[in-house]
């Protein structure tokens, strides 16, 4: 594939592919950018975790070059990522081409940072109902104007923020999202949350609206929640229901907290994949947080990870082709690209493509745009809509955890950064976990949901937990 504008080479690869991230970390007219250094000497603020480099300059496409209007120091992004041809080929797409976007994560390892997203449920404190849209845009546009972020709009309705690296964005319910910046130290993801929530009480305050760090909705049923307007939610929603019976209370009534994670290569990849699916049951029991819903208790200590068993189970689960031997980026790309397709993005809208191949895509032969090719931003876009356990982009996605308190959003990092930054740990959760086939895994995720610390494999999960623990502490 020959590209146009490049970036930058890889870290893993003599490859032109950008080293920023092409779909949804492109900023236009960006009024500041911060570097993670800096949050040692600055207050944090936030973003989505990517590769990109201060000296890597950033590509734009035709079409966003125009888009941004200034006001005041400030900038409305007046198109929602995803963007549609940040970076332009001049020949189709291969599936090599997608192979190297995953290895072109790749980095030393003193390059690698620390990336923690979480959402929250907002609700009214005289009526605990769920935030409306309209009190959401309140918040945001209040939070935009006092802490100079820059607005990200979908037609005329505003549906998250931006501040250099940093996101704000909505779930399908209403959830709020901060994606955090890729930083250094645990410490600076404590300061990056302690300033997130800082500057959210600072306008709820004044608007009579507080938050609730849970797994589930604890009181309210679907026909309760707001649904926020958004395109690709409208197809999703469309989807849900005819491949599995909880997809809407996904969409619409869960919160998570997960964890970014680099990688020095495809083998350093491959055992930290490993190690993160072997562990993500002990991070949900651990975490476990979704005890309620619908006003009573529910039978589950983690209704949340259960509702991700009848969800999309095409796109979500325990992916046991990860501890193949043949396992790499190639039969990653592989299983994506038989992962049913949610959309296309064209021309500002969402085209609906449930259900369809990203393969035919490839070959030009997408019933919902016949005859047209993707581009990288449509890869990175369909990666974004897989939901498995551990989720691999240009780094790994660690998303087994239930939503929780300020506490547990520091500490979730703090776990997984113990395990799989230390190589010696890593070595251990790996000889640890050697001898668990596929359906003891399998058994194990199913089972925490309900039983937690009291689920039992060849050894309990407290004895698994000592085990980490003294691993942590060395």
């Amino acid at each position: 594939m020959t590209l146009l504008a490049q970036a930058g080479p890889s870290y893993c690869i003599p490859t032109g592919i950008s080293r920023c991230k092409t779909a949804q970390n492109v900023v236009i007219a960006m009024a500041s950018s911060m570097d993670a250094s800096k949050l040692k000497e600055t207050p944090p603020r936030f973003s989505s975790l990517s590769c990109n480099s201060s000296k890597t300059p950033q590509i734009l496409s035709s079409e966003s070059l125009s888009v941004g209007v200034k006001r005041g120091h400030r900038v409305a992004v007046a198109v929602s990522p995803p963007t549609e041809d940040a970076v332009i080929a001049t020949e189709p797409l291969t599936k090599e081409d997608l192979i190297r976007y995953l290895a072109s994560g790749c980095k030393p390892k003193e390059n690698w940072r620390i990336g923690t997203e979480h959402e929250k449920f907002g609700f009214e404190i005289g009526t605990l109902r769920p935030m409306k849209y309209e009190q959401i845009a309140e918040l945001l546009h209040g939070i935009a104007e006092r802490f100079d972020w820059d607005r990200i709009m979908e037609g005329d309705n505003i549906i998250g923020l931006k501040q250099g690296k940093q996101n704000i964005s909505l779930e399908p319910g209403g959830q709020f999202e901060l994606s955090g910046a890729p930083v250094e130290t645990l410490h600076q993801t404590c300061a990056e949350v302690n300033s997130h929530l800082y500057q959210v009480k600072a306008v709820t305050e004044e608007m009579g609206i507080g938050f609730l760090g849970i797994g589930f909705q604890p009181k309210w049923g679907l026909k309760d929640i707001p649904v926020m307007p958004k395109g690709r939610y409208d197809i999703m929603r469309n989807y849900m229901p005819k491949v599995g019976s909880l997809g809407l209370d996904m969409m619409f009534r869960t919160c998570t907290v997960q964890v970014n994670l680099d990688f020095i290569s495809e083998a350093d990849m491959i055992r930290k994949f490993r190690a993160g699916l072997a562990l993500q049951p002990i991070a949900t029991a651990l975490f476990a947080n979704s005890p309620f819903s619908d006003g009573k208790p529910n039978g589950y200590l983690s209704l949340r990870s259960h509702i991700w068993t009848d969800t999309d189970n095409n796109r979500a689960g325990m992916l046991p082709f990860v501890f193949y031997d043949t396992f790499g980026f190639e039969q990653y790309v592989d299983y994506a690209l038989d992962v049913p397709m949610y959309f296309v993005y064209r021309e500002k809208k969402y085209i609906d493509c449930t259900g369809m191949s990203f393969r035919d895509f490839l070959a030009g032969k997408l019933p919902c745009i016949p005859g047209e090719l993707p581009t990288l931003d449509d890869w990175e876009n369909h990666l974004t809509t897989i939901f498995p356990e551990v989720r691999l982009k240009r780094y790994l996605e660690m998303r087994g955890a239930d939503g929780g308190p300020w506490r547990s959003l520091c500490a979730l990092p703090a776990f997984w950064v113990g395990l799989l930054y230390d190589e010696d740990s890593l070595q251990s959760v790996l000889d640890m976990t050697a001898d668990w086939t596929s359906e003891e895994r399998q058994m194990l995720r199913n089972k925490v949901t309900q039983n937690s610390f009291k689920t039992e494999l060849s050894i309990t999960i407290p004895e698994i937990i000592i085990c980490l623990t003294q691993e942590l502490q060395k």
